[in-house]
């Protein structure tokens, strides 16, 4: 273990001279991603420097009980020994779980895009229901939330709606939430009674920050065109909804939610920038999925990972096989202890591979 807190004090050490060269601090790009490496580090060097103390500490007090005759200061010697030995186990597996592999986006922002799926009305109640559920939790958290864009349903809810969410690790709690939520209960537009299943999709996505991207100009092609739907006097009236085409990948992204073509334009090139980064994203999230057989948080979005049962008032995610019977709080943004447990389940799986590195 040594040996391998060793090279990440050596990196941290070079990481700090490479941010004072004057070419780095020009080049902000490589600056930033620096920064952050040096701050994920920082942690993991402190603990080595105070795992190294313990450990020089160990030998010096068994140096002593080699050679000290007086009883009384050898009963103290052994007694400090005992307490420093627990010390480093101690510290043994603080610094296991710290050198667990971290997925490097898990302290982004994040962008939740909700779909409303089979079902067809229910559907999008549904989706509006799983909507209201992460505001209230992102309320407890003290996380912003934003409305990108949405279509609103029907007979209520939304077909679609793009949440833009910002706070401290958002995306390494919230990520668990992408994948194929199903309802069962008695919709509102059933008229004898009868239980149906539906579905909403649930993709988190990390927010591609501006270095994280490099997108030319001459790549977008820019479009705006009259809003639609309620917004007072300006709809039908002003350009001011926006739609983006990215040539290289075929993205297009459109935005009216706002008045202001202003607004639309920034919100539609950082769902853009996103979705830009998401195909790198995924690469990643598909390399590590082939690596674990039981991946909790997986690149595939068309799995079923959790069911909400109304009649039985009953959640059940599917991943961990773990049920809780407190739809109200649940559904009122009671969602913490699941995700708690799905983390769990996931750090479980990357201790074993950080046990079997070191």
């Amino acid at each position: 273990m040594l040996e391998k807190l060793e090279a990440f004090k050596k990196r941290f050490e070079e990481i700090n001279e490479e941010m004072n060269q004057p070419e780095v601090m020009a080049d902000m790009k490589r600056y930033v991603k620096l920064n952050k490496d040096y701050k994920s580090l920082q942690p993991i060097v402190e603990a080595y420097e105070k795992y190294k103390l313990i450990i020089d500490n160990i030998e010096s007090t068994k140096e002593v009980l080699k050679t000290e005759k007086d009883e009384e200061f050898r009963a103290m010697a052994r007694e400090e020994l005992e307490s420093l030995i627990e010390n480093k186990e101690s510290m043994e597996e603080e610094i296991r779980i710290m050198l667990i592999p971290s997925d490097p986006q898990d302290e982004k922002n994040a962008i939740i895009e909700i779909r409303a799926g089979t079902g067809g009305d229910e559907a999008s109640i549904f989706a509006g229901d799983i909507y209201r559920m992460y505001m209230r939790y992102c309320e407890q958290r003290g996380w912003k939330m934003e409305v990108d864009d949405f279509t609103e349903g029907t007979a209520g809810g939304y077909k679609e709606v793009i949440l833009n969410v910002t706070g401290t690790n958002v995306y390494g709690q919230l990520k668990y939430e992408s994948g194929v939520h199903r309802v069962q209960r008695v919709p509102a537009t059933e008229t004898q009674g009868r239980i149906h299943t539906s579905a909403a999709s649930v993709v988190v996505l990390p927010e591609a920050e501006e270095f994280d991207v490099d997108i030319k100009p001459s790549d977008i092609r820019k479009d705006t065109f009259c809003s639609s739907g309620p917004g007072g006097q300006s709809v039908n009236t002003t350009y001011s909804a926006v739609r983006l085409t990215h040539a290289p990948t075929g993205i297009i992204v459109s935005i009216q939610d706002e008045k202001s073509q202003i607004k639309n334009l920034e919100k539609a090139m950082r769902i853009l920038r996103t979705r830009i980064y998401e195909l790198e994203y995924q690469k990643y999230l598909d390399e590590i999925s082939s690596k674990r057989k039981t991946m909790v948080s997986t690149g595939d979005r068309s799995a079923k990972i959790r069911t909400y049962n109304y009649p039985q008032g009953r959640i059940t995610d599917h991943r961990i096989n773990m049920s809780v019977f407190n739809l109200d709080g649940f559904m009122n943004g009671g969602i913490q202890d699941m995700i708690d447990a799905l983390q769990l389940a996931e750090n479980a799986e990357r201790l074993k591979e950080a046990i079997n590195e070191v």
